[in-house]
């Protein structure tokens, strides 16, 4: 996953008109970050759906459930990445192929699906992104936009939590 948000493929600019005082040029930037995260968070609930579906082993029931809740808690704030995007003006990118065409997550490993393995390739991934997301809180401050970056100091702080979660298992 790279360390500099790349812009999301979105509609130029921001197309719709907002009374919102945040400058036209800042909130075309800022949609693209959220459509970026959207994009990424969209990708990692997805992820964490299919190991909650393809988990195997003797952790099985204790870690399907952790993931569902775990994609329960992404697919929350791929709303409210989505719905900041709208508010500001813009256009939210976030149907399946829009995300997986932009998504700097990397790929879930074919064939990873005993209980551990399982685990330590979703907390590869939610490091990632944390990175990302603890990146674009500072990127949203520097527009202008202290709203944004509390959204996504929100989302940095419940994948640090599912990281958290999910690095307990590793390390027993």
């Amino acid at each position: 996953m790279s360390t500099k948000t790349a812009p999301a493929k979105t509609d130029a600019g921001t197309p719709f008109p907002t009374r919102n005082d945040i400058a036209a040029e800042n909130r075309a930037k800022l949609v693209s970050l959220l459509n970026q995260h959207l994009a990424d968070t969209f990708d990692l609930m997805s992820q964490t759906k299919f190991a909650h579906w393809n988990v195997k082993g003797p952790h099985f029931i204790a870690l399907h459930k952790l993931f569902d809740e775990l994609a329960e808690l992404l697919e929350g704030h791929v709303d409210e990445l989505a719905e900041r995007a709208t508010g500001l003006g813009g256009v939210a990118t976030g149907t399946a192929r829009q995300a997986a065409a932009s998504s700097r997550v990397a790929e879930f490993p074919n064939g990873v699906h005993k209980g551990m393995e399982v685990v330590a390739a979703l907390a590869d991934r939610y490091a990632a992104l944390g990175k990302s997301v603890r990146e674009a809180i500072d990127e949203a401050d520097d527009l202008g936009d202290k709203d944004t970056a509390d959204l996504f100091t929100s989302v940095s702080r419940d994948l640090d939590q599912s990281l958290y979660f999910l690095e307990s298992h590793l390390q027993g």
